[in-house]
Formats: C-alpha cells, structure tokens, sequence
C-alpha cells in the first residue's frame, strides 16, 4: 500500500476532517451488510507500511481481502485507485457549503462502497 500523496496542504487538511468519519461508517456499514448477509466478516491487524487492517469478507470458499485504509481513501479521494501515483483530492460532495461535513453523502458513498464489496464477493 502506498501512502497518498496530496495535491497541497489544503487537500491534507480536509482528509483530514474525513478519515475518521469514513472509517467509522465503513466499519459500521461493513458489520451492517454482514449481519444481514451469510458472510463471515474478519479483521486482521497489520504494521507495514504503517498501522492498519485488513478485511476479509468470505462466503462459502470465497475470500476477499480489502485494506480498510485503501477503503477509506476511495471514499474520501476522487478517484482513487492505489496504484495512483498522481496526488490526490478530496471528494468536495463530501462537505456541505458552509464547510460542515455533508453526512448524507458521506453515509452513501460509504454504503455504495460496502455493497459493492459483498456482491463482488
């Protein structure tokens, strides 16, 4: 996994504001879809490059496996894919006008995300 680079401080700083919003709904959207599904869902903490997890997603015989933070930055970049190597930008949708988080369009990207990993699966 490569650490995203940013287009300026700006984009920095408003990823910033978003991590850890993200990350909490991905991880809650991830627990929703699975109780509702016939999925084992696990987590297993790795330190390389630095801190994260890894998800597993599995159904029958099949597994997928997701870095939870790759997850987050699709959410929070414009399309991010993790073999970019050009920097990155926040995803405005994502704050309303005045600057405050736009919740609604957090929750539903996140969702989108998390659907499309379970019937990927």
């Amino acid at each position: 996994m490569i650490e995203p680079k940013f287009k300026n401080a700006q984009e920095y700083e408003l990823a910033q504001v978003l991590m850890q919003p993200i990350f909490i709904r991905l991880l809650d959207n991830i627990r929703k879809e699975s109780e509702l599904s016939n999925y084992d869902v696990s987590y297993e903490e790795i330190n390389e490059p630095f801190p994260s997890y890894i998800v597993a997603i599995k159904k029958e015989n099949k597994t997928e496996k997701n870095n939870v933070w790759e997850l987050c930055f699709q959410v929070c970049f414009n399309n991010y894919s993790e073999s970019t190597t050009q920097p990155v930008t926040t995803d405005k949708t994502l704050f309303e006008e005045d600057g405050q988080l736009n919740w609604q369009t957090l929750d539903e990207k996140t969702k989108t995300l998390v659907k499309s990993l379970f019937s990927s699966n």
